[in-house]
């Protein structure tokens, strides 16, 4: 559910996006959607909202969300100051790639790697099972801030916003689907051990 709940920022920024050049208007107040930027203000907001819901139902406040955020305000703010889309079309990629860094180096600080400080308290599953599946993470993220650049600077700004949603489903979904098969050979070891 949580996973979900980080796709209406996303989304909501692809739908704005499309609203480009339309005009709403309230009374005497009119407002005409600005592409990006407005969808960039949108994805801001929308993410405050999702840490702060988070928070009221959870009553604490989730790291990964919080660095999202710190990265959302930040890019998202120098692109609607500088009038420059590139820094939010490059957030995702540094997200991602500092990420992979944090889990890649986790392999080598400490006993536990992210993957089993993360999910270790769940599931018991062998060192080297723990170490695929944290070297899974960190190819992902790695995988996907590269292309981000690629359609970032490769393709057209509308190409890219349709990928930045399409890409975070798909990847998503993939990486949930390999996660899942590298965990659950182990989880029936342990639930037919007495």
């Amino acid at each position: 559910m949580k996973q979900l709940a980080e796709f209406v920022p996303i989304a909501l920024f692809f739908i704005v996006y499309q609203l480009n050049g339309e005009t709403v208007s309230l009374g005497s107040w009119v407002y005409t959607f600005d592409g990006i930027y407005t969808a960039t203000a949108v994805l801001m907001a929308a993410t405050l909202v999702q840490v702060v819901l988070t928070y009221a139902l959870t009553g604490e406040f989730e790291k990964r969300a919080m660095w999202m955020l710190l990265a959302v305000l930040a890019f998202g703010g120098a692109t609607l100051m500088l009038r420059n889309e590139l820094f939010i079309q490059w957030k995702p990629t540094i997200f991602n790639w500092a990420l992979a860094i944090a889990f890649g180096a986790s392999q080598f600080i400490g006993d536990k790697n992210l993957m089993e400080r993360t999910l270790g308290s769940q599931i018991r599953l062998p060192k080297p099972v723990w170490t695929r599946l944290n070297l899974l993470w960190v190819s992902n993220f790695a995988i996907v801030g590269a292309l981000n650049l690629v359609v970032a600077y490769g393709f057209s700004e509308a190409t890219w916003v349709s990928y930045k949603l399409y890409s975070a489903i798909g990847f998503t979904v993939a990486l949930t689907i390999l996660t899942a098969m590298m965990i659950s050979p182990h989880l029936k070891e342990e639930n037919t051990q007495p």
